[in-house]
């Protein structure tokens, strides 16, 4: 409208619309691997090699743990989906590919295993019966015997009858291991275990140049391997041919003293040897018959729950911070698992007692695997020794926890009156003795017993990762007392 209401006869000019394109980067996006493993067995990624020098310290994000600088990053990695201890829902074999799935394989290892703590140079890591100039029968039980044409597992595709029995060396003078070529969901993966055996022989046993026959990416005998089962080959002959050489050259490195030479300057173990030893272990003993464990009376003390590999790490390496002069004991020690785990990633004397029959006959069929197996592997391990009873009334037990430097109890479902009958058995360890529990002796609600307790104890807290215990997927509590 115009002045006075009246029409304007200015016509306004047409609104012009200005375009302008504008290209917007998009910023690249920061992968996280996962540093630390699952347990009974870990998730690692391969490459850069550590080399079999002691003097070395192993870097911040070599650790299958988050410091507390770490923190946010490891929440992130946390909620990736868990991985089992022995994956096997399908075949090892898929598709060729130049490219490797870092956080895929809870067997592989790490990058070159480097520990930031003081080194313990007590600890001896060749087994001095490793090394002979005899081949030794070191009577483990084979892959084989697990899973096999016998035991109603199917080939893989494309293998031909004849072509189904492999033998695979390890680091030692002692006769190979028997599998076969099949495949079968929670049974042995032959394809897997021996890729990660030859992984694992190269990272920890051999020197950066010797090991690149062995994992080199582009051409090596694991690639060689990887190539021949994947789905685009199916070239089971090559598989073999590759795995004769493995072979081959492996025993060749051990009957010239590499192998041995190498383990003489190591003093400790990666967490991902250890956890894929101790897995092999329980999967050929406890694993098929671990339906025997869930036979307990509810409501009792007797109920049966595991601490994995990496919660075991992170207590005995890091927070006790145990060395192989010490002694470790677990009181209602299941199957045997942390006792063997103490005794092979410390090296110290390793004690456990276990009521429950079931339990015990399954952790008697471990230790005589587990000694089998390191001989094996060419490594020395601490003594072993596992009581059947009641640890209360337990001799042997009462008498060495006079000596203990480490406690392990899971009282997460001891009843009040076996943790209160613990707390007087403290009462005679030695000054500066670590209790590590579930639940803690201390509570708020003082009676006379916690009274005891409290002027014993020192007593600090902390929280374990999401699937670190057998019961639950969740995080949870746990504690460390120290003997005053």
């Amino acid at each position: 409208m115009g002045i006075f209401n009246q029409k304007s006869k200015i016509k306004p000019a047409p609104q012009e619309v200005r375009v302008e394109k504008v290209i917007v980067q998009q910023k690249s996006r920061s992968t996280l691997t996962p540093n630390f493993p699952r347990a009974s067995s870990s998730q690692y990624s391969a490459s850069p090699r550590r080399s079999p020098n002691p003097r070395l310290s192993r870097p911040k994000s070599a650790s299958p743990y988050p410091s507390s600088s770490d923190e946010k990053r490891a929440a992130i990695v946390r909620k990736r989906k868990v991985v089992t201890s022995t994956p096997r829902d399908s075949p090892a074999f898929g598709n060729d590919s130049e490219s490797e799935d870092e956080g895929g394989d809870p067997f592989v290892p790490a990058k070159r295993f480097r520990r930031s703590e003081s080194v313990d140079l007590n600890r001896k890591l060749r087994h001095k019966k490793a090394f002979g100039d005899e081949i030794r029968d070191s009577r483990i039980i084979h892959a084989a015997d697990i899973a096999s044409v016998a035991t109603k597992c199917p080939p893989i595709p494309g293998a031909k009858p004849e072509e189904v029995p492999i033998e695979l060396q390890y680091p030692s003078r002692c006769k190979r291991e028997r599998y076969e070529l099949v495949w079968q969901k929670d049974k042995i993966d032959a394809v897997k275990d021996i890729l990660s055996v030859v992984e694992h022989v190269a990272e920890t046993y051999l020197k950066d140049d010797e090991a690149k026959p062995f994992i080199d990416h582009n051409a090596s005998f694991k690639r060689q391997m990887e190539r021949a089962i994947s789905e685009k080959y199916r070239d089971i002959p090559v598989f073999r041919t590759a795995l004769q050489n493995y072979n081959d050259k492996l025993l060749e490195l051990v009957e010239n003293g590499t192998i041995a030479k190498n383990l003489e300057e190591l003093h400790h173990l990666p967490p991902s040897l250890v956890s894929f030893i101790l897995t092999q272990v329980y999967d050929r003993t406890v694993a098929p018959k671990v339906e025997l464990l869930t036979k307990y009376e509810m409501g009792s003390d007797n109920v049966y729950g595991e601490l994995l590999h990496p919660f075991v790490t992170k207590l005995l390496v890091e927070q006790t911070k145990m060395t192989s002069d010490q002694v470790f004991i677990d009181l209602g020690s299941g199957v045997g698992n942390v006792v063997l785990q103490a005794a092979l990633e410390i090296g110290c004397r390793s004690y456990g007692c276990e009521m429950m029959e079931n339990a015990c006959n399954l952790a008697e069929a471990q230790e005589k695997e587990f000694r089998s197996r390191c001989l094996l592997w060419g490594v020395a391990h601490g003594r072993v020794h596992l009581e059947r009873g009641d640890f209360r009334t337990n001799a042997k037990i009462l008498e060495k926890l006079k000596e203990a430097d480490v406690i392990l109890v899971n009282n997460k479902a001891f009843t009040s009156t076996l943790n209160d009958a613990l707390i007087n058995m403290f009462l005679d360890l030695k000054k500066g003795c670590k209790i590590i529990s579930l639940k803690s002796f201390v509570h708020e609600n003082k009676t006379a017993i916690n009274d005891v307790a409290n002027s014993i104890l020192d007593v600090q807290h902390f929280r374990y990762h999401e699937n670190w215990v057998s019961w639950a997927a969740a995080e949870g509590d746990y504690y460390i007392s120290t003997k005053k």
